[in-house]
């Protein structure tokens, strides 16, 4: 493994004879993680056993059933093929850092090792942990295929900033991965060996459960190798039409790369070796990596990624500048989320969002432009914006999603365009040009409401 995706996090000695603890959170898989790894190793180094520890909070930033499902019927798959490898698996559910915190002490662990994420809420955890710990804490970025860490020390001004950068290191870092490894016997104690009772976890979430869970997708490391080799197989080299909303290119991928069941890095290791063009090829590339990648380096260091605060200067001040421009229609939460606006292809694309859990890409940009142009302010349509994708998209609260928000609202990694009302000089999307580029009437009979047999 690259020494450089491995951050210490303190200076702490070590606790000899306990186990190490893997934090796991967001990555959750077995296979072809870097962050499980390296915990492998390091318990093997010291002769001790290996438990990975996931907590649970029992609400998150708005996620409802559809998220937590997916996420738990992933987490099972991860048990079970930990249990294999004779790693322990123990989740528990509660306030985080505490849970984990009381954990470790419950364990009398060795050392902690834990994944990377840009996010607010996951670095306080961090550092509230920190703060109560005695032993080594290590984290590692299985998340990215060139860390964050190392490619940049600063917040990206664009994809062309950003590129040459990780291009350079890709070399280095995109490497094949080895096995897990499977330890000689089970840690001995009962806490450690009990088996989750998943249907308990459910009943004690304190979640929304209107938003139904999706059927299209197999949750898990399983359903992802699955939905990635129909692509490679059958989609890829058609991806440079991605587009298009009704092309059924698309690798289905996002929910999976989100929570973390499939590594990009195995993902860009077999896509760099198929046979698909060279055109579709560096298409699927550029987002899987560049782009990706360039998300999380914004929400590193910017903090602000949710706030109008956190958009670029030209953006702030075009849009304080249009503040008073009249809106021909402004609409509340309820009509955004019901999808019961003037605009049959707005509607369309909520419609996609709310009832598969997934929206077009090309869509997701026309849709939050549209909020911006219909709602009173831009801290309103920013809001607006993110509450919907949290509550629908299988893949909300992620940095891709705040970051794709943040650049069809607020101009980030974008630059100035000419100016209009309301928008100023961030960058417009009309139905009329969406016309220009795919079947509108098509999309929008497709997502329709008396349409129920939505196919991807």
């Amino acid at each position: 493994m690259h020494p450089a995706r491995v951050t210490g996090l303190n200076q702490n000695a070590e606790s000899p004879g306990g186990p190490v603890v893997y934090w796991m959170s967001r990555d959750q898989r077995v296979r072809d993680n870097w962050a499980l790894l390296f915990a492998a190793n390091l318990a093997q180094e010291r002769k001790v056993p290996l438990v990975v520890a996931f907590c649970l909070a029992p609400s998150f930033l708005g996620a409802t059933i559809r998220q937590y499902g997916f996420l738990l019927k992933g987490l099972a798959e991860v048990e079970e093929g930990l249990r294999r490898r004779n790693i322990a698996f123990v989740l528990r559910l509660g306030e985080v850092p505490q849970v984990l915190l009381d954990m470790l002490r419950e364990f009398n662990a060795g050392a902690l090792v834990t994944d990377f994420d840009p996010l607010r809420v996951k670095r306080a955890w961090k550092q509230e942990v920190l703060e109560n710990l005695t032993i080594p804490f290590h984290e590692v970025d299985a998340h990215n295929i060139v860390p964050c860490r190392e490619v940049s020390p600063k917040q990206e001004y664009a994809a062309r900033t950003i590129r040459p950068k990780i291009h350079r290191k890709l070399d280095e870092f995109l490497t094949p991965f080895p096995e897990v490894p499977t330890f000689p016997a089970p840690p001995s104690s009962d806490v450690f060996n009990k088996a989750t009772d998943w249907d308990a976890v459910r009943k004690r979430l304190r979640v929304n459960s209107d938003v139904a869970e999706v059927d299209w997708l197999r949750p898990g490391e399983r359903g992802a190798e699955a939905v990635f080799g129909d692509f490679l197989e059958h989609r890829l080299d058609a991806y440079s039409q991605r587009n298009d909303p009704n092309a059924p290119v698309l690798s289905n991928l996002s929910p999976y790369l989100h929570f973390g069941q499939i590594s990009a890095q195995r993902v860009a290791w077999e896509v760099m070796r198929s046979s698909a063009s060279s055109e579709s090829r560096e298409a699927f590339l550029e987002e899987l990596i560049v782009r990706r990648e360039l998300a999380d380096n914004f929400c590193w260091h910017n903090q602000a990624y949710d706030r109008v605060d956190g958009f670029p200067d030209w953006s702030r001040k075009t849009l304080d500048k249009h503040r008073g421009d009249r809106r021909e229609f402004v609409y509340d939460l309820p009509v955004f989320e019901t999808a019961a606006t003037h605009d049959p292809l707005w509607n369309a694309a909520q419609q996609e969002m709310t009832r598969t859990g997934k929206m077009h890409g090309y869509m997701r940009m026309y849709w939050a432009k549209k909020i911006l142009e219909w709602t009173p302010s831009p801290e309103e349509a920013l809001k607006i914006a993110i509450l919907l994708n949290d509550t629908y998209e299988l893949d909300g609260r992620d940095p891709n999603g705040y970051v794709g928000i943040a650049w069809s609202i607020g101009g980030v990694h974008d630059r100035p365009w000419f100016e209009r009302p309301i928008f100023g000089q961030i960058r417009y999307m009309s139905a009329t040009g969406c016309a220009r580029k795919f079947d509108v009437p098509e999309y929008i009979r497709r997502f329709s409401p008396e349409d129920s047999s939505v196919s991807r």
